[in-house]
């Protein structure tokens, strides 16, 4: 999307911000900014991407506080590297949604982001979403990956730390991966869509 310049005294960042908050995105669309070009509006998920972000929450329903959510379309920003997501699936505590001063709300504040890839967000979720989490820092990060060369796989991230996460680990379609604590819950990903069962364009 273009991009107007900042008015006088105003920093680029909170000209973004503005920007992100005034538009009028389409139903199922996104706003996010993910780079230096500005904000940048998301197609609506497909259907497998949609099944998988309901076996997550469903996953994730079992074992959160009840004063923690799991969320769809939240905006998280990160200051620090002018970035703001819109994650597949993001846990956050009530307080920091609820609070009107913190919107869109801090990524540090996240307790985990899920990242689901479609063929068009393979280099937006392996590259420049891993560093955006990573300088939060979002404690945990999990992309589930259907189109990883090597086969369909979900990799957990962990230990962000100088902008980079210290820790990853990835199974293959069909395994469990553990989620640590603050969750301590195995992910089935036995049901998850295969390349083969996503659509064709």
């Amino acid at each position: 999307m273009t991009e107007t310049a900042p008015t006088a005294g105003m920093s680029r960042w909170d000209h973004l911000l503005g920007t992100w908050r005034e538009l009028d995105v389409p139903d199922g669309w996104r706003a996010e900014i993910v780079d230096d070009d500005g904000v940048v509006l998301v197609a609506p998920p497909s259907d497998p991407h949609n099944y998988i972000a309901v076996r997550v929450t469903r996953t994730l329903n079992k074992v959160l506080p009840e004063d923690w959510d799991v969320y769809q379309t939240l905006g998280i920003q990160v200051p620090k590297i002018e970035r703001l997501y819109m994650p597949d699936l993001v846990v956050m505590p009530e307080a920091v949604v609820l609070d009107p001063h913190r919107t869109p709300c801090p990524g540090d504040e996240a307790e985990l982001a899920v990242e689901i890839v479609s063929r068009s967000s393979k280099d937006t979720d392996r590259k420049k979403k891993l560093w955006g989490y990573a300088h939060a820092p979002v404690p945990l990060y999990l992309i589930i990956d259907a189109w990883d060369e090597t086969g369909p796989s979900v990799t957990l991230h962990e230990q962000p730390g100088n902008g980079r996460y210290n820790q990853a680990t990835t199974v293959s379609f069909g395994e469990k991966i553990t989620l640590p604590e603050p969750f301590d819950v195995d992910l089935d990903t036995s049901r998850f869509p295969r390349p083969d069962q996503w659509p064709s364009a």
